[in-house]
């Protein structure tokens, strides 16, 4: 099967990490894929090296000065949809992993990892038609298909993430000891500074938990994003002036030293507001690290029991305090995480193709699961 996989960036996001673990899962499985995707700033791979056994298809996307986010996602879509040529042909699969990939590459499938909430008028129409118009959809937790389900009235199918649980379980003790040894104990964010993160919520958990333990320090690694949150980062660095608290921003990181710095966090606040399955609190687990989650309900889905919850401020900073003062045991995470396999995925993947190019798309109604398996 010739497969080409659409996302929008190089760098490390979570939908983009989703489409070069199931590009190489699928290679696996014999397919010839094509991961296509926006070079910005000059960026001629990915942030990590893929098995060669995929193709990628970088197109140039040169920054401009002043350029407003709508304007900057129209142009986005614009660029990909003049280079895009499916490599497949009419009987290939074409699979789009954002709004961007969807509205540039025409028919297509679709995986919805989350429903954005946008008010900027281009923004919206852009989310909508991204929605709408795949010819067949796919999510990655039943609690976002039923979000699709209820705001739209389409069906999707659910494919779950997989996890790369070797290369999170198998961090050697040398390698977590330099991150020790640097930052001391410490309560670690992935994913960057920005709203759907919750970060200044966790900001202000943090500053109730140092009363407790002013030895621990709050680093937040990651961040990548096509929008521009400036404001949100302004507001949070007043807040953390107020709060006389000095968080580590480490920005993004190479791609080696992400799983020593997760394996060696006291604890992961994974205190988002919106989520389509949680896969940095997935490999937290898989390293044996203990997570603090907004209590969601795709996160209960995903992680059942494996996880504190906290709906709130004060709620995230006494879930943080008991994972900083007491043992927890890492068995029933890692259980969870190695359940969440990319082959797994990649198969289910494989036979959602099949099917819906057997009947042309899906009809607007979710495929039976058992049937993917």
């Amino acid at each position: 099967m010739q497969i080409d996989q659409i996302t929008y960036s190089t760098k490390p996001r979570g939908g983009v990490v989703h489409t070069l673990a199931l590009s190489e899962a699928l290679a696996r499985r014999g397919h010839e894929v094509t991961v296509w995707t926006l070079g910005r700033g000059g960026d001629r791979a990915f942030f990590r090296d893929l098995d060669p056994a995929v193709r990628i298809r970088v197109v140039p996307f040169d920054p401009r000065e002043d350029e407003t986010v709508g304007d900057r996602i129209e142009r986005s879509i614009q660029t990909m949809r003049a280079a895009f040529a499916p490599t497949g042909g009419v009987g290939g699969i074409v699979h789009a992993q954002d709004c961007i990939s969807a509205n540039a590459v025409g028919r297509a499938i679709r995986t919805i990892h989350h429903l954005d909430a946008f008010t900027t008028p281009r923004l919206v129409e852009c989310h909508e038609r991204a929605v709408r118009e795949p010819i067949a959809r796919l999510c990655v937790s039943a609690a976002v298909a039923g979000e699709v389900r209820e705001q739209y009235g389409l069906g999707a199918t659910v494919i779950p993430n997989g996890v790369d649980f070797t290369r999170f379980a198998g961090v050697p003790a040398d390698d977590r000891g330099v991150w020790s040894a640097r930052l001391g104990r410490y309560v670690l964010a992935v994913g960057g500074i920005e709203p759907r993160k919750g970060s200044i919520d966790l900001l202000e958990a943090y500053a109730m938990l140092r009363t407790q333990h002013p030895d621990v320090s709050l680093v937040f690694c990651g961040g990548e994003t096509l929008f521009d949150y400036r404001d949100y980062r302004a507001a949070f660095d007043r807040r953390a002036v107020e709060l006389n608290v000095s968080p580590i921003v480490l920005g993004t990181l190479p791609h080696d030293a992400v799983p020593p710095l997760v394996a060696a966090a006291d604890v992961l606040a994974f205190v988002s507001t919106k989520e389509g399955f949680g896969l940095a609190a997935m490999e937290a687990l898989a390293a044996g690290t203990p997570v603090v989650a907004r209590d969601l309900p795709v996160l209960r889905e995903v992680f059942g029991g494996a996880v504190a919850y906290a709906a709130d401020v004060a709620g995230i900073a006494a879930a943080l305090e008991r994972a900083l003062s007491t043992s927890v045991d890492p068995r029933p995470g890692r259980k969870v995480a190695a359940s969440y396999s990319w082959d797994t995925a990649a198969a289910r993947h494989e036979r959602f193709y099949e099917l819906v190019s057997e009947r042309g798309g899906d009809g607007g109604a979710p495929l039976d699961l058992e049937d993917l398996r």
